[in-house]
This record gives structure tokens, sequence and C-alpha cells, in this order.
């Protein structure tokens, strides 16, 4: 991570309302990424907090169209570039049709993946390079950075075992540890140079435990 990395701010500004909330959650494939985000969401609304759950690649029509051209098998041969493009692409559209219109409606957003996911994915995991990664989607997105970003963290192998119960690997998670190994890598290596905007959980924690970690330092940034 290069110096100026370290200093982006949590989000711009002047993108959003001042009420708004953007959580990101972040993870290998079987972190838990999507429970923790469900288990939350209900927790917050609970509390009477208006709340939109969200997802990447996906979140608006042509998201979903994108997300099933990258992520299923079938499609032919999709290059690391392609591959990040794709990515970028389909965040462009999620930010501006759904992220910063709920967040200017003052709602809290928690959105399972964002732009790490492509830093670690592509930038690590491809080997494309984490600025060249990071400096595409920032430009995708407007430099719209989530408030928190929630990462569990598990080991690769752990994560295999999980995916593995829920039935056939998409083509990400079907690659080899030393694949998901680089993506743990570079996912640690963020959290570290931003702690201020990073919850770390070890994944294998109990779901009930994790949840009410998140939902506590969320309560904190809502005061």
């Amino acid at each position: 991570m290069t110096s100026e990395s370290r200093r982006l701010p949590a989000r711009v500004p002047e993108a959003v309302g001042p009420g708004g909330l953007f959580i990101a959650f972040e993870g290998g494939d079987g972190a838990g990424k999507s429970t923790q985000a469900a288990a939350v969401q209900a927790a917050l609304e609970s509390l009477g907090r208006t709340v939109l759950r969200t997802r990447e690649p996906g979140g608006t029509p042509v998201g979903e169209k994108l997300r099933a051209l990258v992520l299923e098998h079938g499609h032919g041969e999709i290059d690391a570039r392609t591959e990040a493009l794709i990515f970028a692409a389909s965040r462009a559209a999620h930010v501006q049709q759904v992220i910063v219109p709920a967040l200017e409606r003052g709602e809290i957003v928690l959105c399972d993946r964002f732009i790490d996911s492509s830093v670690a994915y592509q930038g690590a995991g491809r080997g494309l390079g984490i600025d060249a990664v990071r400096d595409l989607n920032l430009w995708a997105t407007g430099e719209v950075l989530p408030d928190l970003t929630v990462l569990l963290d598990v080991d690769p192998e752990q994560g295999r075992d999980r995916r593995a119960a829920n039935g056939e690997e998409d083509r990400l998670e079907s690659e080899p540890d030393d694949f998901h190994g680089r993506i743990r890598a570079a996912f640690q290596e963020l959290a570290a140079a931003r702690p201020d905007h990073y919850l770390v959980l070890d994944g294998r924690q109990e779901r009930s435990a994790l949840t009410k970690a998140i939902v506590a330092r969320i309560a904190g940034m809502l005061g």
C-alpha cells in the first residue's frame, strides 16, 4: 500500500447526505459476510433504523447481469483485466443508482463486498496490482468509500470447507487455495493500513457473537 492510499478519506463528504452510514462487509469466500449482513440488518431495524442491504457484484439490474457473466461457469475465458473492468462497471452503476441515493436519504447501507474485494481478488489474487485496481475503482465510484469496513477473517481451508457444504463453487470460489491465500493477505494489509475504518473479526467465532460486535460498533458510530 502507498502512503497516498492510506490517507484516503472514509467517503467524499459532498457525495452523500449527513444522515447516511455506509458499511461494507469484506472477507474471503465462505467468511460469512452475507449471513452477518442479514443479521445486522435485522438487529438495526429492530432499533428503528432504516437499512438497505445490497451486494456486489450486483445490486442493480445491469449489475446482476454482470454478476452472472463474471461468476457463473460457462461463459468462456475471462482474462484478469476484463474481470476487473466488469466488477468496476457493476460497482459504478451500484454506487450511482443505489448506494448514494440511499445515503442521501439518511439510510444505513450494508453492502456485501465493495472496492476492497476488487483490490484483493484482482489486484492481489490476479496480480494486476493493488494500486492499479484501487485507482480504477475509485474513479468508477467517484471515490465513495465506506464509513466502516467489517472484515471477517478466515483461512482459505476453512473457507473452502464452508463453501463445500453449500454446493457448487463459482468461478472465483473454485480457484486454488494459494489464490485465496493472497486474497486474505491483501485484506489484512488493507485493514492494517487504515485501522480506524475497519472492524476485523475472527470469522470462526459464533455467529451471534460476531453480530453483537458489529452492531455495537455501528451503534457507537450512530451515537
